[in-house]
């Protein structure tokens, strides 16, 4: 007999802000993405917070990580894990915590579906007790590089959708006795694919459609607007930094100039 289960989106849903950012923030790091990509990232960042995602935002959001990783070994990427966790497992909400553990009290299976990485998507279920997760892969040639496209569907709207479905058969699950949870009005087909949406922090398109369809809300991101204005200022002082940090190397160039002039 099919039995229920539960389905949390990742973004916004079990976790504040982006974990593509705290990818981002990594990569950045280890010298994998420039300086101005990740500003601009930061400041896709913000608009996310802000106003949620948009079919227009994720497009350029994958069609750049597709360019990020073309050429890039499986292993580098692996090697990363650790780090993006430390960032990610923060940023949990407790409350959402709560949530998976109550279905999993009940004997219900839970599991993440995302747009992120399948890697990173697998790892954060293990690391939080979940019974698996889904996201979008990426294809490997015979080296171990990524050579940046997709290896199945991406897992954003419908693709979410397809993902819960292949899911379902392969664990017996009942759709239509089963929870799902998001943010956006993006992951409405995921949402009205189960017997049970939840929405969690909704963005503006999606909280009207709960209100309509007398579906729970669960608001407690409270402090969002106030981090997105604080993350405004630190994307400011970056720039600020990257500037100045330009003047000082001019500088010295321009002090040289005016020893030459002074000695003329």
């Amino acid at each position: 007999m099919a039995r229920a289960a539960a389905f949390f989106d990742l973004d916004k849903t079990l976790m504040a802000g982006s974990s593509g950012m705290v990818w981002a923030q990594v990569a950045y790091e280890a010298g994998q993405i420039p300086r101005r990509m990740i500003l601009r990232w930061a400041l896709d960042h913000l608009r996310y917070r802000l106003r949620g995602a948009s079919d227009e935002l994720t497009q350029e959001v994958l069609r750049q990580a597709r360019e990020l990783l073309r050429g890039t070994s499986e292993r580098e990427l692996r090697r990363m894990g650790p780090a993006v966790m430390a960032g990610v497992l923060p940023r949990i909400y407790p409350q959402m915590l709560e949530e998976v553990h109550a279905h999993q009290d009940e004997g219900r299976p839970t599991f993440i579906v995302s747009a992120a990485s399948n890697d990173l998507v697998e790892l954060l279920a293990v690391v939080l007790g979940m019974d698996g997760g889904v996201g979008t892969r990426y294809e490997l040639d015979e080296n171990g590089r990524y050579t940046g496209e997709l290896d199945g569907p991406f897992v954003y709207g419908e693709g979410k959708v397809e993902a819960m479905r292949r899911y379902a058969a392969e664990h017996d699950i009942d759709l239509s006795a089963s929870w799902a949870y998001s943010d956006s009005a993006s992951d409405l087909p995921m949402l009205r694919a189960v017997g049970n949406p939840v929405v969690v922090n909704p963005d503006p398109a999606l909280l009207e459609v709960a209100r309509a369809e007398g579906w729970r809300v669960m608001r407690f991101d409270k402090l969002g607007r106030r981090l997105a204005i604080l993350g405004g200022a630190l994307v400011a002082a970056a720039l600020g930094g990257a500037a100045r940090a330009l003047l000082r190397r001019r500088a010295p160039q321009r002090r040289l100039r005016a020893v030459r002039i002074g000695a003329r």
